[in-house]
C-alpha cells in the first residue's frame, strides 16, 4: 500500500505544481513579470533544496519533457505566423538563426574558457547551449505589456525564434559528439548540417501537407481535431530526430504549413495548442527548477554572471549587427534586436544535453545554462518594455481589445463567424470602415437577432457577427476595438483592407491618423480621384493621402467601388523626404 500511496502523493503534487504555474500566469500579466522565471522558481521551491523537499534527479525525463514542449512551441509559433511576414524577413531572420548563432557562441567562448577553465571546444558547447533566443518569452511580455513593436522588427524577431533553435541544436550536438568522440573534419560536419536542414525540410513540409489532407478529409470525432494536429506535430518531430534529421526545424515549418491552409477547426486548433504549450512550457520548467541544485550556485554564480554580461552586452549584439549588415535596419533596431534575445526554453534543454550523455562538467554547463537563462529573463525581461519606448520601437497599445468569438461553419473551411461588441471608441463605430472581405452576418440588439438591413447600420451596445476568412479574421480585432484615433498612419489597420469608393476622407483620416485639409473633410474617395486623374480611373490608379497611398481596386462604369490603404514606400516620397529619411537611418 505504501507504493500506491507514494503514487497518489506525486499525483498530488504534480496537479498541485501545474496549478500553480497556471495561477502564476496571473502574476505575470498583472505586473508583467517574466512567466517563464515564474515557473523555474515554482520548481526550485518544490525541489529537494527548497520547502517543498521534492527529490528528482531523472535527467532523462526532464529532456523527453523538454523535446516534446519545445516541439510543441514550434509548431505553434509556425501556425501563427503568415507566409506574407515569413517571406518579407526570411533573409535577415534566417541570417540571425545561423551567422548570428555562430557569432554569438564564438565570442562567449573565450569568455567561458577564460572563467572556467574549460578547453576552447567546451567554451564553444557552453556558448552554443546559450545562444538561442526564446520567443514565446518575448512575445508574451509584448502583449503583457501592451506595446505594438514596429511590423518589421517584429516579423524578424518572430521568424529568427523558430529558426535559430534547429542550429543551435545542430552546433550543441556536433559539439557533443567531438568531446565523446573527437574532432572531425569541417567537411564533414557541413554535409551533416546540409542533410539534416535538407531532410528536416522536405519532412516538415510533407508532415504540415499530410496533417491537413488528413484533418480536412476523415470525419474525426468532435473534439479530436485539436489533438491530432497536436499529435501529428510531435509525429513528425520525432520521425526527424529518429533518422538524424532536424526535427525542429521540421515541426516549425509543419505548423508554418498548416497554418496557412484552410482547414477545418481551426479554432479549436489553436485554443487547444494555446493550452497545450502553456502546459507543456510549465511543465518544462518546474523539471529543470527541480533538477536544479541552489547549494551549488554560490561557486558558479560570479563566473556565470559574467558569461550572462557578456552574452548580453556582447555577444548578442555583435552577432545582430554582424548579421544585419546587409540588411536595411536602423541602429536602433538593431540595437532593440540585440536587446530581445532572451534565453529560455532551449537554453535550459541544451545545457542539459551534456548532463543526459555523461559528458565531463556537465554540471557547469547546466549550473551556467540555468544561471544565464535566469538572469536573461529577470534584467532583460523586465526591461525590453522601457527598452522598445526608448528606442522608439514601439508605441503603446491601449489595453482596449475586446474579447473576439470565433465560431467554425460546418461544410467549409474558407471562412469563419467572428463576433465583437460594439464599443463607442471603435474605429468601425467612428467611420463604418471595415475591410472588404469582411462582410457582417447578423447582428445582436437588446437580446433581439437581426439581420443588418433590419439593424440599419450599427450601434454601441450592439454585439456584431461578421464573415472573415479563417487567416484575417483576428485583423478585425483593432476595428472593433475601443481605441483612440491614432496619431500617425497605423499600419495594423492598413495592408491589405479597402473601403468603398463612397468613404469620405474625413472618416479615413480619423481612423487612420492622417491629415487631411478641413474643405476635403466631406470628399468621398472616387471623387478624390475623379478630381486628381481628370479621367476615368482604373484599376491600379494611385494617388497619396499624407503617408498613405489609396489604390484603386475596382471600376464599374467609371465610378470607383473600392480603393486599398498602403502606408507609403520610401520610393513614392519626394526625394527630400526621401534624404531627410536617409539622414536619419544614417543617424540611427
Amino acid at each position: 500500500m505504501s507504493a500506491l500511496d507514494g503514487i497518489n502523493i506525486a499525483i498530488l503534487l504534480g496537479a498541485l505544481l501545474a496549478m500553480a504555474g497556471i495561477l502564476s500566469s496571473l502574476v505575470a500579466l498583472r505586473f508583467g513579470a517574466p512567466l517563464l522565471l515564474i515557473f523555474i522558481v515554482v520548481g526550485m521551491l518544490a525541489g529537494e533544496s527548497g520547502p517543498g523537499g521534492i527529490h528528482f534527479e531523472d535527467v532523462r525525463l526532464a529532456f523527453m519533457v523538454g523535446s516534446i514542449a519545445l516541439a510543441l512551441i514550434l509548431f505553434d509559433g509556425g501556425l501563427r505566423t503568415r507566409f506574407a511576414t515569413f517571406q518579407s524577413v526570411l533573409a535577415p531572420a534566417g541570417t540571425l538563426a545561423t551567422v548570428g548563432v555562430l557569432v554569438t557562441s564564438g565570442i562567449v567562448a573565450p569568455a567561458a574558457v577564460y572563467l572556467f577553465n574549460l578547453s576552447w571546444v567546451e567554451g564553444l558547447l557552453l556558448g552554443a547551449a546559450v545562444a538561442s533566443t526564446d520567443a514565446a518569452a518575448v512575445f508574451f511580455l509584448m502583449h503583457a505589456r501592451g506595446l505594438r513593436l514596429r511590423p518589421r522588427v517584429a516579423a524578424t524577431i518572430e521568424v529568427e525564434s523558430g529558426t535559430n533553435d534547429p542550429f543551435a541544436v545542430f552546433l550543441t550536438v556536433v559539439l557533443v559528439e567531438i568531446l565523446l568522440h573527437g574532432d572531425k573534419p569541417a567537411l564533414e560536419i557541413l554535409l551533416v548540417l546540409v542533410r539534416e536542414s535538407a531532410l528536416g525540410t522536405m519532412i516538415g513540409i510533407a508532415g504540415g501537407v499530410v496533417i491537413v489532407a488528413i484533418l480536412n478529409r476523415v470525419e474525426l470525432p468532435q473534439g479530436l481535431h485539436a489533438p491530432f494536429v497536436a499529435t501529428g506535430a510531435i509525429v513528425t518531430f520525432g520521425l526527424c530526430q529518429s533518422i538524424h534529421a532536424s526535427g525542429f526545424l521540421a515541426v516549425y515549418l509543419a505548423g508554418l504549413i498548416v497554418g496557412n491552409r484552410a482547414m477545418r477547426a481551426r479554432t479549436a486548433i489553436v485554443t487547444f495548442l494555446d493550452a497545450a504549450t502553456w502546459l507543456a512550457q510549465i511543465a518544462m520548467f518546474v523539471l529543470f527548477g527541480l533538477l536544479a541544485w541552489p547549494q551549488r550556485f554560490p561557486e558558479q554564480l560570479l563566473p556565470a554572471i559574467g558569461i550572462a554580461l557578456v552574452l548580453m552586452l556582447v555577444a548578442r549584439p555583435v552577432g545582430v549587427f554582424v548579421s544585419l549588415v546587409p540588411y536595411r535596419f536602423s541602429v536602433r533596431e538593431k540595437l532593440f534586436i540585440s536587446w530581445v534575445g532572451l534565453r529560455g526554453a532551449v537554453g535550459f534543454f541544451l545545457a542539459s544535453m551534456p548532463l543526459l550523455v555523461g559528458l565531463k562538467n556537465s554540471q557547469i554547463y547546466f549550473d551556467v545554462g540555468f544561471i544565464v537563462v535566469f538572469v536573461s529573463l529577470l534584467v532583460q525581461g523586465w526591461t525590453i518594455a522601457p527598452a522598445a519606448r526608448w528606442l522608439r520601437i514601439a508605441k503603446k497599445r491601449p489595453d482596449a481589445f475586446q474579447p473576439r468569438i470565433e465560431l467554425d461553419l460546418p461544410g467549409q473551411r474558407a471562412q469563419e463567424l467572428v463576433g465583437y461588441p460594439v464599443t463607442p471608441g471603435s474605429p468601425y463605430l467612428r467611420g463604418g470602415i471595415i475591410p472588404s472581405w469582411a462582410k457582417i452576418a447578423l447582428v445582436v440588439r437588446d437580446e433581439k437577432v437581426m439581420t443588418p438591413e433590419e439593424a440599419r447600420g450599427l450601434h454601441e451596445g450592439d454585439h456584431v457577427y461578421l464573415l472573415a476568412p479563417q487567416e484575417k479574421a483576428s485583423s478585425l480585432d483593432r476595428f472593433f476595438a475601443n481605441l483612440p484615433p491614432p496619431s500617425s498612419p497605423d499600419p495594423e489597420l492598413l495592408g491589405d483592407f479597402f473601403i468603398g469608393g463612397d468613404t469620405t476622407l474625413g472618416a479615413i483620416a480619423e481612423i487612420y491618423g492622417i491629415s487631411v485639409d478641413p474643405s476635403q473633410q466631406q470628399m468621398t474617395v472616387a471623387d478624390l480621384f475623379g478630381e486628381r486623374l481628370g479621367r476615368v480611373p482604373q484599376s491600379g490608379d494611385k494617388q497619396r493621402l499624407g503617408e498613405v497611398v489609396l489604390v484603386v481596386h475596382r471600376v464599374k462604369d467609371g465610378q470607383v467601388l473600392t480603393v486599398g490603404l498602403q502606408l507609403a514606400d520610401e520610393e513614392e516620397k519626394p526625394w527630400a523626404q526621401r534624404a531627410m529619411a536617409w539622414l536619419r537611418r544614417l543617424a540611427g
